[in-house]
């Protein structure tokens, strides 16, 4: 059996460099599409059911791209092709979403955001998947830290710059960041709009870069053989012996993976909670905004929202974007120490207490006050915004490191673990503990703010805090293979 090669920083680099634009994509649709729902009508109950169609495409999607990349070899390789048609539809669908007022006379603008945002979700998850098999087929098993570590960089990066780019749009280039009536914010339309362009243009990047390896060459460096693995894939078989062999898969799966999804159910729930409730909650706890201008009946009763509170709200999603950024900025630089950090003080200790200051960081959102204004220097133009909002940073390093463990550590832990000629297939099943944490998230989210803490959001937030410090805690239970026999 031979080896794998040994990729240059380059190689692995370009493999990669195609996440860069689709995190672009995800991070402008995290950062304002509840102030999209917002502003199309949606109030803070229904928030999280709307939010509920992201894990809910990818929970459908990724198992099924999981297990047909692992069978495509043509002209264009195994994951590519996946990867490339994911890009092309969620670039429609960010073109489409922020227009979704001009679509009234056919239905519902709300409904159309819905949409919209269920094709951009579908069509992130055909491409995440294949671009989490992609570094494990073309990077050497030495490497894979150091693959998994540039991926999570390039994600942050692509994170940064999609969050920041309305508040720079507003700022820097003029642009009006205030909706009128049920249209969206200019700022925000043209975001999305180069969003999509640079999604489309990175991903094409990392399809041309990145030459996959012929079946008898990949099947070779794992010391199988290719025609008896393309016959057993070749096999047809019924929906209902698909759904016995899918179904033997879940149970056969690695016992690690089992164990990281206790890990994955607190960190995505908390995650869930921040990208959809960190806007009205930040609104209310440092911009003063009343709940009552989050509820939808009581603004059409008093005939829309005052000038001074829509110009609040819309600082206030602006600064979203900003948070946002910094806890990916924190993320990426984090990430090019993680590897090393992996290497040398294991794997679980450095996922655990990623995960701890993570927590710590959303608890700390409670002890944030202060509306009076301060003017800041952000090098590129200067705002005033609420003191309480500067101090928000800080709390950002704490979820960047989380952030930044979340996307390396459980992929690097479970790459070894997986039958090879299943990686595509078992990823797929991964995403499950992804995506059912924040569907939990989603159903009852929404009843927790209302019923609970009367629609003060920074309560959830605190919530949010509590689960990841369990995530912390539940990370000392994986059974880390390839720490143990080293």
């Amino acid at each position: 059996m031979s080896t794998k090669p040994q990729l240059s920083f380059w190689q692995i680099w370009n493999v990669s460099f195609g996440f860069l634009g689709v995190q672009f994509g995800f991070a402008l649709q995290n950062a304002n599409v509840s102030r999209i729902l917002s502003d199309l009508g949606a109030d803070l109950h229904s928030l999280s059911l709307f939010w509920l169609v992201a894990p809910i495409m990818g929970l459908i999607i990724q198992p099924i791209v999981g297990a047909a990349s692992d069978k495509t070899w043509n002209r264009f390789g195994r994951r590519n092709p996946y990867i490339l048609i994911g890009a092309i539809s969620a670039t429609v669908g960010m073109l489409l979403m922020p227009n979704a007022p001009l679509f009234v006379a056919i239905v519902p603008p709300m409904l159309f955001g819905a949409m919209m945002l269920a094709i951009m979700d579908a069509s992130f998850n055909v491409a995440f998947q294949p671009f989490r098999a992609l570094v494990s087929d073309m990077v050497p098993d030495n490497q894979t830290n150091q693959g998994y570590s540039i991926q999570a960089f390039l994600i942050n990066v692509g994170a940064v710059f999609g969050s920041i780019l309305p508040f720079l749009l507003t700022n820097v280039v003029g642009l009006s960041n205030t909706s009128s009536g049920e249209g969206i914010a200019p700022s925000v339309v043209w975001a999305f709009y180069i969003g999509a362009t640079v999604l489309l243009g990175s991903v094409l990047w990392t399809v041309f870069k990145t030459k996959e390896y012929a079946p008898e060459q990949y099947y070779q460096f794992k010391g199988l053989d290719a025609k008896k693995v393309a016959e057993e894939q070749n096999v047809t078989t019924s929906f209902s012996e698909k759904a016995s062999n899918f179904l033997s898969l879940m149970k056969t799966m690695p016992k690690v993976m089992k164990q990281l999804a206790i890990v994955q159910f607190f960190s995505w729930f908390s995650l869930f909670i921040m990208w959809v409730y960190t806007m009205p909650a930040i609104a209310q706890q440092v911009w003063g905004i009343d709940v009552k201008w989050f509820d939808h009946d009581y603004i059409a009763s008093v005939g829309g929202i005052p000038a001074d509170i829509a110009a609040a709200k819309g600082a206030a999603g602006d600064w979203v974007g900003i948070l946002f950024a910094a806890y990916s900025l924190f993320a990426a630089i984090f990430s090019i120490f993680l590897a090393k950090l992996a290497n040398t003080f294991g794997r679980k200790w450095v996922y655990s207490l990623s995960l701890l200051a993570g927590g710590l960081g959303y608890l700390s959102f409670s002890m944030i006050t202060g509306t009076e204004l301060t003017t800041v220097n952000l090098l590129i133009t200067q705002v005033e915004v609420p003191k309480g909002a500067v101090t928000l940073f800080i709390p950002m390093i704490g979820i960047g490191i989380a952030w930044a463990a979340i996307l390396a550590m459980p992929y690097s832990i479970l790459a070894g673990a997986l039958p090879i000629s299943k990686t595509g297939i078992y990823m797929g099943i991964f995403n499950f503990t992804i995506a059912a944490p924040q569907i939990v998230s989603g159903i009852f989210a929404g009843m927790i703010l209302s019923g609970l803490f009367a629609n003060q959001a920074i309560f959830i937030i605190m919530l949010a805090g509590g689960s990841m410090v369990l995530g912390a805690l539940s990370v000392m239970f994986v059974k880390d293979e390839k720490e143990q026999t080293a």
